[in-house]
């Protein structure tokens, strides 16, 4: 069951034959995270790319003060994976942490060869979804530059409330950059002058 959410998001992006998909489908696997597991931490190589099935995931790092930065989150329909370090070999610095229990679908970098190698336009579709991905992580990561705690907050309430009432609030604080206390000071103001309105 959980691998026709799979077939169904790829399916958006081109056509796959009954055979393509019964291959898909034979070459995936399946994991469970537990709230705070990790699917990838830091110094590791990236060898698996997951497709979150349920769940709320964050890429977090460590500052040079080792303070731990939340670089954005990630939930249903997304996919997991340390692209350059995937493509490199290289080891990550970051984490990829699941903030909830989370249901994700594994596909290994031989399966992927596999598709490659047998479904003519396996490349194109990866190609079409890692475009996809990337423009979307810019954005997540890009929208924290420029505005001031209030405006970051909002927007990040804005964009993501299905994720924003499923993170503890110390993640969301990190993402923003402010602290965990002043975040609750934030939170009370937004609060009092809805209730104004």
């Amino acid at each position: 069951m959980e691998n026709e959410q799979f077939i169904d998001y790829l399916l958006q992006y081109d056509m796959l034959t009954k055979q393509q998909i019964e291959l898909i489908k034979s070459v995936l696997s399946f994991k469970s995270y537990k709230e705070g597991e990790y699917f990838l931490t830091a110094g590791a190589v990236s060898r698996e790319i997951g497709f979150i099935l349920s769940g709320v995931i964050r890429v977090c790092y460590y500052d040079h003060n080792g303070n731990e930065i939340t670089r954005y989150f990630l939930d249903e329909q997304n996919f997991l994976v340390d692209l350059n370090s995937y493509n490199t070999g290289i080891p990550t610095t970051e984490y990829i942490q699941a903030v909830t229990d989370s249901q994700i679908l594994i596909l290994t970098k031989a399966s992927m060869e596999v598709l490659s190698n047998t479904i003519t336009r396996w490349d194109a579709i990866i190609s079409k979804i890692t475009v996809k991905a990337l423009s979307d992580k810019v954005a997540r990561v890009s929208i924290m530059m420029p505005q001031n705690a209030t405006e970051r907050y909002s927007y990040f309430l804005e964009k993501f409330p299905c994720i924003a009432n499923r993170v503890p609030l110390q993640y969301i604080a990190s993402y923003i950059g402010v602290t965990k206390s002043s975040l609750s000071r934030l939170r009370a103001t937004l609060s009092k002058n809805r209730i104004r309105d």
